[in-house]
């Protein structure tokens, strides 16, 4: 059996049989009728921004545009970082626009008079308010000897009032008809808020998705993760406060008249951009009640 003899002109004659076998198979996957809706990436449509919701602090939407309708949004930062602030000026904004907005308060926090010094129109707010776990009686072991003490009250509030919104946002978001959904997690400790299931999150995301209502995560820490399309940090800058002595206060006691807020955007996927980092400062003034 004779063969042909080994030479370099044979390795390159096999390397040009096997680019013609790999653009002969090329060509007939991409004839292929399944493939004939797909497209490269280079020939994808950019995807639209979403319609936004004004935040009522032009500082902030010169950065972010607002609050996207149809996403889940995140705000977040550590207590009396200006959470509160933005957003009482952004239900003002909403409602101002004949909005109807819905706000599911966790720990029982929100100040109706402070609400309405900011603007926010009561008739076109819906206030859910989560109330506190009821207090369980020490529990008789079986044998009926020893006495089971009670859980932790701090422990049985925080997960009753967790359990509250996750049942209150999904009967509002699943009404529909509301603007701007809110849910204030301020107050609850981080190590229970991250305990919400990340499916809860990918289910309010697709409630609102393809919908005219934006969702408003507001909490210490980011819980959301992956599924917030815009998420900000807020932190406390400049804190400017004036000395109070009425004869029935002490005297070291102080009015907090104004503090200066950063805001930066850690998260967006609006668009599809570059990831990037932004930070500006606002103001917010304090208003006395009562």
């Amino acid at each position: 059996m004779s063969s042909l003899p080994w030479h370099a002109d044979n390795g390159s004659f096999l390397a040009a049989g096997f680019a013609e076998k790999k653009s002969t198979l090329l060509k007939q996957v991409a004839a292929s009728e399944r493939l004939a809706a797909v497209r490269p990436a280079s020939r994808l449509e950019a995807r639209p921004r979403p319609e936004m919701i004004s935040t009522g602090i032009p500082e902030v939407d010169a950065i972010s545009g607002g609050i996207p309708r149809g996403c889940l949004s995140e705000i977040y930062g550590p207590p009396s970082s200006g959470k509160t602030s933005l957003l009482l000026a952004t239900m003002a904004a909403a409602t101002r626009s004949e909005e109807t907005c819905a706000l599911v308060d966790c720990c029982d926090s929100f100040d109706p008079a402070s609400a309405s010094a900011a603007g926010v129109h009561f008739k076109r707010l819906l206030w859910v308010r989560c109330g506190v776990a009821p207090r369980s009686r020490s529990k008789i072991h079986h044998s009926g000897q020893t006495p089971i003490p009670p859980a932790s009250g701090k422990k049985v509030d925080s997960e009753f009032r967790l359990e509250q919104v996750i049942k209150a946002a999904d009967l509002i978001l699943q009404s529909g008809g509301f603007g701007l959904v809110a849910l204030d997690l301020a107050g609850i400790a981080d190590a229970f808020v991250r305990r919400i299931p990340l499916a809860s999150w990918f289910r309010f995301q697709r409630a609102v998705e393809h919908t005219k209502t934006a969702l408003l995560v507001l909490s210490e820490t980011p819980c959301a993760e992956s599924c917030a399309a815009l998420v900000l940090k807020l932190a406390a800058r400049n804190q400017k406060s004036i000395p109070i002595s009425p004869p029935e206060t002490p005297t070291h006691a102080q009015l907090l008249e104004s503090m200066r807020v950063e805001a930066e955007i850690v998260r967006v996927r609006l668009e599809r951009k570059p990831a990037h980092s932004l930070k500006i400062d606002f103001r917010t003034q304090a208003v006395r009640a009562g």
